[in-house]
């Protein structure tokens, strides 16, 4: 059986400044981070996912969310393997891992080794650059 290829979003920086405001436009596109605590998602314990603001993409399930006290939305995996993409970041005289949207390569964050079980990841994600979508309720 063969994967279907996804078409990756490629927009002019023009475009992409139409669609992010101009603080989502600054983390995802120029690989700026908000201030810690700030987010709104930082407390959120709804049912859901969180998508990429910028082209819609599933990134991280409610289920995979945890309170690492680092004051920005943590996760301990993607949503799927093939959700974020990774990268070398040698900014700030260290080397991180980057974490981007694989869809449109938008910055999200970061990831870092010392996550809870089952991975001991933890992805620490700017919620600026995420849209959550609350879980359907079952009741309805």
């Amino acid at each position: 059986m063969s994967e279907k290829k996804i078409e990756k979003l490629v927009l002019s920086d023009a475009e992409w400044r139409e669609r992010l405001t101009p603080e989502q436009y600054k983390i995802a596109r120029k690989h700026g981070t908000e201030r810690a605590f700030t987010s709104p998602f930082n407390e959120n314990k709804a049912a859901g996912s969180y998508n990429c603001v910028a082209c819609g993409t599933e990134l991280f399930a409610s289920d995979a969310k945890f309170d690492s006290g680092t004051g920005w939305p943590s996760y301990f995996k993607p949503m799927t393997d093939n959700a974020v993409s990774e990268h070398k970041d040698r900014s700030f005289f260290m080397t991180r891992t980057e974490v981007r949207c694989a869809n449109c390569e938008s910055h999200l964050g970061h990831v870092f080794p010392d996550g809870p079980n089952p991975t001991g990841l933890r992805y620490c994600i700017n919620g600026a650059v995420l849209d959550f979508q609350p879980a359907e309720n079952s009741d309805k």
